[in-house]
């Protein structure tokens, strides 16, 4: 996946050599975070819930990228053990909230710090020139997912 620095000092890198360089950081990262047991699943819509806060349950399903029998599967196993609780929607009474309980935001919390620090120690261990590459390259790429337009994500260029 290496590419030979250029005369530039910029290394030539395809989208498929960045790809994976994306998944590489994203399994380490996985690896070191342990709080709370959670499946990748689990994981996934955890954060969403710590991040977003509240999400009606179809949302959620949609946002996960997965079915609402299947969510509605993991939050019944997030409840009893705890993480996740369902509520009335205040603004619609057919619908279901799901969000984190006390519980569920204390591991979402202990999971993003073991996370910030595996990605910490790898950028730590980089040269200094490193360390400002990826300080300035990763929240450009925050930028440019969160400010992306709907329908322009991955899944519209399938």
């Amino acid at each position: 996946m290496h590419k030979q620095v250029m005369d530039s000092g910029v290394a030539e890198v395809s989208a498929e050599d960045l790809m994976g360089a994306v998944e590489q950081l994203v399994r380490y990262v996985r690896r070191g975070t342990t709080a709370g047991g959670l499946s990748q699943a689990a994981s996934s819509a955890l954060n969403r819930l710590g991040r977003e806060g509240p999400l009606r349950l179809s949302e959620l399903a949609r946002a996960e990228n997965v079915s609402q029998p299947n969510m509605t599967q993991l939050i019944t196993r997030m409840e009893k053990a705890g993480l996740a609780r369902r509520t009335a929607d205040a603004s619609d009474g057919r619908g279901v909230l799901v969000e984190a309980t006390d519980t569920g935001r204390e591991v979402f919390r202990r999971r993003q710090t073991e996370r910030a620090r595996a990605l910490q120690r790898l950028v730590g261990g980089l040269p200094e020139a490193d360390q400002q590459a990826v300080r300035v390259a990763l929240p450009a790429l925050a930028r440019a997912i969160r400010d992306q337009s709907p329908g322009q994500g991955p899944e519209a260029a399938s």
